[in-house]
């Protein structure tokens, strides 16, 4: 699995020595102080669970090329259903207003989108979450449908 690599950030896939780390809670070195968030601790549990998703067309740990701390991650909800796939991202908060969400997601998204098999890269974004819905935009999405509960974005090939 190869790490897709940005300006400031590497996006590496999750290892299982990753997930376990996270999900028994044994700090490494590595991690910013504020990592695993909450949604990193679910994610781990989740890929747990689900050994199978650990492929490249999964989950990644967002590393700050700086630092090489882990200050984040995000994911592919795979496999796509019709050509789409969800994406859903986190920075840990002492790296946030930094653009790294927006980044790491248009990169992700950039490598989804080069894949046969996916058409159309979506997201959700509750209306009391202006801060994501400023992510995918910057990552280049649209804004392609709403109800009072949540905001729709996607991002197609061009």
């Amino acid at each position: 699995m190869t790490d897709l690599v940005t300006e400031r950030l590497i996006l590496r896939p999750w290892s299982e020595l990753d997930v376990k780390a996270v999900v028994e809670e044994a700090r490494q070195p590595s991690w910013a102080a504020d990592f695993p968030s909450e949604g990193d601790t679910v994610i781990a549990g989740v890929i747990a669970e689900n050994p199978e998703w650990l492929s490249p067309s999964g989950h990644r740990l967002i590393v700050e090329r700086s630092t090489s701390e882990v200050v984040g991650s995000l994911g592919l909800f795979w496999p796509p259903s019709d050509g789409r796939v969800e994406i859903g991202y986190g920075v840990v908060p002492s790296r946030q207003g930094r653009g790294y969400a927006s980044e790491a997601t248009a990169a992700l998204t950039e490598f989804a989108l080069s894949l046969n098999e996916v058409h159309t890269v979506h997201a959700n974004v509750e209306p009391s979450n202006p801060a994501s819905a400023r992510v995918l935009e910057k990552a280049g999405f649209s804004r392609c449908a709403a109800t009072d509960e949540l905001v729709s974005y996607q991002r197609t090939v061009s």
